[in-house]
């Protein structure tokens, strides 16, 4: 029992992630868009779609765009053995 909670607290400060897509130069400290997406059986054949160009009125006003995945959304991961798998999105854009 001792092994398996070692394993799991582990897993769960290990596994955080983030991307970061960089489109423009500019500085932007508050996201515009922040919401979760949620995928099953660890998001296999799955995909969801936002349009950043639509949320910040153009192309050129993204600045960038990230994906992350926090250490509670790991731990949710782990608890459910792969059956829900959350993520973070962030959309930036310029003023």
């Amino acid at each position: 029992m001792k092994k398996l909670i070692i394993f799991v607290v582990a897993a769960i400060l290990s596994g955080c992630a983030k991307q970061t897509f960089k489109i423009n130069d500019d500085i932007a400290e508050k996201s515009v868009l922040e919401t979760k997406q949620i995928f099953f059986v660890q998001g296999i054949g799955q995909a969801q779609t936002i349009d950043a160009a639509a949320i910040c009125g153009g192309s050129d006003k993204i600045i960038r765009t990230e994906v992350q995945e926090s250490g509670m959304d790991v731990f949710l991961r782990v608890i459910s053995i792969g059956i829900y798998t959350p993520r973070e999105v962030r959309v930036y854009c310029a003023k």
